[in-house]
């Protein structure tokens, strides 16, 4: 694994204390339809900038430290630089703050999509926050409402109320992006208000998330994205927003020349329904699959590496009714080809449930079409209702965290014996982040019972409903602690 890794903005904001750690959407018809001109050869930007940065506004989200942030936004205190490295290394994470270092404001920017006062940001730049503020260009500062959040896209949309018309920017087409084309941000890094960077299209279509079928196929850019840039906006030269600037790659904390966009037809999608719902039901097929590589194409005797093999088709799916198959190549989704794998998944999620589309495969050397129509994803999948708040639930799924084997490595590096401990991968709610539990702490017992697999984890907790407690005992570092977690019941969610 590269030291490198893939970090969201409010993962830095315990570097700083402060993600910075401290239809009638748009006028879209008359709004620059001509590109921006240029200047010695190279595109002026400044009326671009002139035209839409009434429309970004500054983010800030308040946490008391009595309502958990989702885990993330911490800084790491009580161990040595060394060990706090192993952390960041082996699980991608720092270490939880108290509550009292909860305490603190996560600024990033946002950018205004009808005048009626909707605001799109990052769902990681309000995540649980107990209030959230933003500040416009004349300098006026407004108290938003969260409408509803959506944690897959990593979206959130903001609501104000100002009595008048505010500014838009204008939305564009992210599919029309191509590789090498110019492009632009406006947002607050490091809480320096309209800053204006810009750079290129380094990819488009690219995969960030874990496992084989992730949601989200994001814009990679060389544009400069730093702290408290989460959630602003990425404009191309007819300034369209093309773009949610949401992630950089970096193993510093700071900008080394790759940042990742959320593309704007993701981000729209999800926008009438957390408008009328507050929360985003999504279009599953019920395949899993693989790309397409060299030896399947020797193997297949394919032309070429495009599309997605079937790798297992769900019982009672909306592809099993359709006559999917193990082995089958999907080379087209309703009308769209697939050209590597990860085209597939965001084709599947943007699709409205109950749908019926068209899917080209290729089967036994022969093109063939079948028609799916298209189920619901599950919505607690994550563990989360509309706003990020924990669903009642039974087993570990209750403590909102899920839990991983820890590899020999890693236990040599933290000085585990063989067959101790399982790791925390991801704390999922606010029963686990509450107690101040993160990615990365051991769990070594359950109600005085010791834990060395994932499976002895599950058994151990089979039983945990709403209402109960459970103790656990808790590594971090070089330090044990006995941890209870109460798991809320239905009159207290």
């Amino acid at each position: 694994m590269s030291h490198s890794r893939l970090v969201r903005s409010r993962l830095f904001s315990g570097l700083l204390g402060c993600a910075l750690g401290v239809g009638a959407m748009a006028p879209s018809a008359m709004a620059w339809a001509q590109a921006a001109p240029t200047v010695g050869g190279l595109p002026d930007f400044t009326g671009i900038v002139e035209k839409n940065a009434p429309a970004v506004v500054h983010v800030e989200a308040k946490y008391s430290g009595r309502t958990p942030k989702s885990a993330g936004g911490a800084p790491m205190q009580g161990i040595d630089p060394g060990q706090a490295e192993i952390f960041r290394r082996f699980f991608g994470m720092p270490m939880m703050p108290s509550p009292e270092e909860q305490k603190h404001t996560s600024l990033g920017s946002g950018f205004i999509i009808s005048s009626d006062g909707y605001i799109l940001t990052n769902n990681h730049v309000v995540d649980h926050a107990d209030v959230v503020t933003v500040r416009l260009q004349d300098r006026r500062t407004l108290t938003a409402k969260v409408v509803g959040t959506d944690p897959t896209y990593d979206i959130a949309l903001l609501k104000v109320d100002t009595g008048g018309s505010l500014p838009t920017v204008t939305i564009g087409d992210s599919r029309l992006l191509k590789p090498g084309q110019w492009v632009l941000a406006i947002g607050s890094p490091f809480g320096f208000d309209y800053t204006v960077t810009q750079g290129i299209v380094s990819a488009v279509g690219r995969s960030l998330g874990a496992g084989d079928q992730p949601s989200t196929s994001f814009i990679q850019t060389d544009v400069p994205i730093n702290r408290g840039n989460s959630g602003g906006p990425l404009f191309n030269l007819q300034g369209q927003v093309v773009g949610v600037n949401s992630q950089i790659y970096s193993d510093t904390g700071g900008y080394q020349g790759v940042a990742f966009s959320i593309p704007i037809d993701l981000a729209m999608s999800v926008v009438d329904q957390l408008k009328t719902r507050g929360y985003v039901t999504r279009g599953m097929l019920g395949v899993e699959i693989k790309p397409v590589d060299e030896d399947m194409v020797k193997a297949l005797k394919l032309d070429s590496a495009k599309g997605a093999i079937v790798v297992n088709v769900s019982p009672d799916s909306a592809a099993q009714k359709a006559g999917l198959q193990s082995g089958d190549v999907i080379l087209s989704y309703n009308d769209h080809d697939i050209v590597q794998g990860t085209d597939l998944p965001p084709l599947v999620s943007m699709t409205k449930p109950g749908s019926t589309v068209p899917i080209k495969i290729l089967r036994d050397g022969k093109e063939k079409t079948v028609e799916a129509t298209i189920g619901t994803m599950p919505r607690d999948q994550n563990g989360r209702s509309a706003l990020g708040k924990a669903a009642p639930s039974s087993g570990s799924d209750a403590f909102g965290l899920s839990v991983e084997n820890v590899d020999a490595a890693a236990r040599s590096q933290l000085g585990l014996k063989a067959g101790e401990g399982v790791a925390i991968a991801n704390v999922t709610g606010p029963v686990a982040a509450q107690a101040g539990l993160q990615p990365g702490d051991v769990i070594l017992m359950v109600n005085q019972k010791k834990v060395s697999s994932v499976e002895a984890f599950r058994a151990a907790t089979a039983g945990v409903k709403p209402g109960d407690t459970v103790l656990l005992l808790v590594r971090r570092g070089d330090a044990n602690n006995f941890i209870a977690l109460t798991v809320p019941s239905e009159k207290d969610q």
